[in-house]
């Protein structure tokens, strides 16, 4: 990896110490380009004539998308944003009364809300693995849940929106398989940063963003849908002419891939700045880029560990390139103030983000560093001295 060169590949990246990739990460000059090269020749030409001869390129976001986690371009549908790929999932399965959903303590609150919403609407049961000390899932109490219950649906969230916990969901995803319960992954905070393999994980459904580690443009996002599911008929509750095709009066037919999880209309312009992304993402490779930021992140974690008053929030055996932190005897506007005066970005983490695991921390607040590959150890000891001296 050449760091220098990736530095040189963001605009006026300057004196900033930019720690938020995992809120709305910095794009590629690439990407920029991209993005505004199709707008420009949608002003001169119009939308249709441009799609018509951007075609091929337009084909390649799925090939390039699909590349990034071992998938198949058929598998991949384009979507506006990861909770629209969620919700399209979700609306995909036919929830009866009394249907169980087995998710986690720290799924991020949207996917939660649309949980509850679907057990307000449809009587749904919402069944939720037991953590062990260490903040992983218990396996065991995850088999349990599934030999009692007989779930419809297993959903369980990646990367925690509030945590660098890494969760085990290839041993998930191998129960699932075995006995072909519906699992669906959101990869929302683990795309772009970690060597994600969905042939790995064997999930049904993975929903994900463009915005954060893929460093790709705000509105877009994608869906991987397992050929398993394709073949079963799963669809979005509702398809339009993008998905399938009017045949008779009364009758349509689905799209054999996973377009049919599409609406007919896209901004093709910010679908082709995140098929850049996610190239630019492939040229280097998911895997230097995750062990990368294992090293960045080990010197950051030792660094903070080693700060009097400093506490980490992040649990598990494996963690990634998001942290958490407090610091004690020091309120939320005196480190934030701090941090802002010396051009560090960053995000606050609240409690309506992740109720339970907050509730369980005991905190109603933490603030979140995520850095990334473009990221420097300089940066790394210059955030680590400016929270020693908060």
């Amino acid at each position: 990896m050449d760091i220098e060169q990736i530095r040189k590949d963001i605009t006026d990246y300057g004196e900033k110490v930019f720690l938020d990739s995992a809120g709305s990460s910095l794009m590629p000059k690439s990407v920029v380009r991209t993005i505004n090269r199709y707008l420009l020749e949608e002003e001169k030409f119009g939308g249709y004539a441009v799609a018509e001869s951007r075609a091929k390129e337009i084909a390649d976001f799925y090939s390039q998308v699909a590349l990034l986690i071992g998938a198949k371009p058929k598998n991949i549908a384009f979507t506006h944003d990861a909770t629209d790929a969620y919700t399209k999932a979700l609306l995909s399965i036919s929830f009866n009364n009394n249907d169980v959903i087995i998710t986690t303590d720290d799924d991020y609150a949207s996917n939660q809300i649309q949980f509850i919403s679907l057990q307000k609407r449809f009587g749904i049961k919402i069944f939720r693995i037991k953590t062990l000390e260490n903040g992983e899932l218990d396996i065991t109490d995850f088999q349990k849940l599934v030999d009692d219950h007989n779930p419809k649906l297993l959903a369980v969230t990646h990367v925690p929106t509030n945590s660098g916990l890494i969760q085990n969901v290839e041993a998930i995803g191998e129960i699932c398989h075995n006995q072909q319960i519906t699992f669906l992954l959101d990869a929302c905070q683990s795309i772009g940063q970690l060597d994600v393999n969905v042939n790995k994980i064997k999930c049904d459904f993975l929903s994900a963003t463009g915005r954060k580690f893929l460093r790709g443009p705000r509105g877009t996002g994608f869906l991987y849908v397992s050929d398993r599911l394709l073949k079963k008929g799963y669809s979005p509750l509702m398809v339009d002419g993008g998905g399938a095709i009017w045949k008779r009066k009364d009758h349509f037919e689905l799209l054999k891939t996973a377009k049919r999880f599409q609406t007919w209309e896209a901004p093709y312009a910010l679908l082709l700045g995140l098929r850049e992304a996610a190239r630019y993402a492939n040229k280097i490779g998911l895997k230097n880029i995750q062990a990368y930021n294992q090293k960045l992140m080990l010197q950051l974690r030792e660094n903070l560990n080693g700060i009097q008053g400093v506490k980490l929030y992040d649990k598990g055996l494996n963690n990634c390139n998001i942290l958490t932190f407090r610091k004690d005897h020091k309120s939320l506007k005196e480190i934030t103030e701090k941090l802002t005066q010396n051009n560090v970005f960053y995000t606050i983490s609240k409690k309506e983000w992740g109720v339970i695991d907050f509730e369980k921390k005991g905190i109603d607040w933490a603030i979140r560093l995520s850095p990334h590959y473009f990221n420097t150890k300089e940066e790394v000891h210059t955030i680590s001295k400016i929270i020693d001296g908060i």
